[in-house]
C-alpha cells in the first residue's frame, strides 16, 4: 500500500475563557494566532488556530473556548492527554525562567527514552502541555517578538495516548495508517511514520487509571494529514475495509476532514494538507479578524454580539 498518511495535522482541545487561551498559546508560548473563526458545528463558540508563521501541518493547536461555565474534564485512560511541543535542546533554562516568571506551574524536568528531555505544564484550562529539548527538529519557530527565535516552539512533538490496551490503536496505525514503532521504554510504544518531531504518536498501557472525562481542559480529537481529497478516501476505504465506521467529508474550509474514534476511544481526524489558513486571509495577516465560512456570514452580526470579546496581547507577556 502506497503512503497516505504525512504526519501530524493538528490537535484539538476544549478550554474556557477566550481571554486566557489566547494569552496562554501566543503570550506563554509564543505560538502565531493563524486563524479565528467559529467551530463549524456550533457557530457560537469560537475555533481558534495557534501554529507557527503559516500554520503548517504539524504545528497547530487548535482550542474551543467554550467560557467559564463549562464543567472540568478529567484525563485518563481513552484520551489523548499531553500534546508536546518541540523546542531547542538548549533552551531549557530559558523556558523555566519564563515559566516561573509568569507562574505557570510545571512538574521538575525529567527524560525519558535515553536521551529526551522534557518538561510538562499545562494550559490555564488544564489542558496537559510538554515542552520537549530536542536538537532533531531542523523546523523553524515562529516568533511573535515575544519568544526569541533561538528558543521558539518549533511545532508539535508528539502526542500521548493512554489506553487500556494499546495493541488494537497500534494495530490501526501500523496496518491502515502508515505507521511502524520507532521506539520504545517505560511502558511507553512511540509511533510515527517518519522518525522525526511532528509525527509521533506515544501509546501508554494504563489499565488501571480511571476513565478520561470530557470537558473544560481536555483534547477532543488528534488529526493526522493527508495530501488530498484523493488520499482521503483512499484511507476511509482502508477504514471501511477494517469495518471502523466514520463520518462523511465535512468541508472545514482550511482543509476537508473525517472523523472516527480508534479502538482505545480517542477520536481520529483525517484532515487534508490544504487548501490552507491562507485563503481567505493574507498570510502577513492571519488571525487578526473573524473568519467565518459562508454558510454563517450571514449571522456575522449576531456572532459578534454573541462571541466574547479578547485581545491579541502577547507583548503583555515580554
Amino acid at each position: 500500500m502506497r503512503t497516505l498518511i504525512k504526519g501530524i495535522h493538528h490537535v484539538t482541545a476544549v478550554t474556557g475563557d477566550a481571554q486566557k487561551n489566547v494569552d496562554f498559546y501566543t503570550g506563554i508560548l509564543g505560538m502565531r494566532l493563524v486563524k479565528q473563526t467559529v467551530n463549524f458545528d456550533n457557530p457560537e463558540v469560537y475555533h481558534f488556530y495557534f501554529g507557527d508563521e503559516n500554520g503548517t501541518p504539524g504545528t497547530i493547536m487548535t482550542t474551543f473556548p467554550y467560557g467559564k461555565g463549562l464543567a472540568e474534564g478529567r484525563h485518563g485512560k481513552g484520551m489523548l492527554n499531553t500534546t508536546a511541543f518541540s523546542v531547542d535542546i538548549g533552551a531549557m533554562d530559558f523556558w523555566l525562567q519564563r515559566l516561573d516568571r509568569f507562574d505557570i506551574p510545571y512538574k521538575t524536568p525529567q527524560e525519558r527514552l535515553g536521551d529526551e528531555p522534557f518538561i510538562y505544564l499545562e494550559d490555564y484550562d488544564g489542558v496537559g502541555i510538554e515542552l520537549v529539548f530536542t536538537e532533531n527538529d531542523n523546523r523553524e519557530g515562529h516568533t511573535n517578538g515575544i519568544v526569541p527565535p533561538a528558543y521558539a516552539i518549533k511545532g508539535i512533538h508528539h502526542v500521548e495516548l493512554w489506553l487500556d490496551s494499546p495493541e488494537r490503536t497500534a494495530a490501526l496505525l501500523t496496518s491502515k495508517m502508515d505507521h511502524r514503532l520507532i521506539r520504545e521504554g517505560g511502558g511507553r510504544f512511540r509511533y510515527a511514520v517518519e522518525d522525526i518531531p511532528g509525527g509521533y504518536i506515544d501509546l501508554l498501557s494504563v489499565p488501571d487509571q480511571l476513565k478520561g472525562l470530557p470537558g473544560r481542559g481536555t483534547v477532543h480529537h488528534v488529526a493526522f494529514e493527508t495530501p488530498d481529497r484523493n488520499t482521503q478516501l483512499e484511507i476511509m476505504e482502508r477504514l471501511d475495509a477494517l469495518g471502523l465506521g466514520h463520518t462523511e467529508v465535512k468541508d472545514r474550509k482550511y482543509f476537508t476532514s473525517v472523523y472516527f474514534r480508534e479502538p482505545g476511544g480517542v477520536i481520529f481526524e483525517i484532515a487534508t494538507s490544504g487548501p490552507g489558513f491562507a485563503t481567505d486571509e493574507a498570510p502577513e495577516a492571519l488571525g487578526e479578524s473573524l473568519m467565518l465560512p459562508q454558510q454563517f456570514e450571514d449571522r456575522r452580526k449576531g456572532l459578534l454580539k454573541t462571541l466574547p470579546a479578547f485581545r491579541y496581547q502577547p507583548e503583555n507577556f515580554k
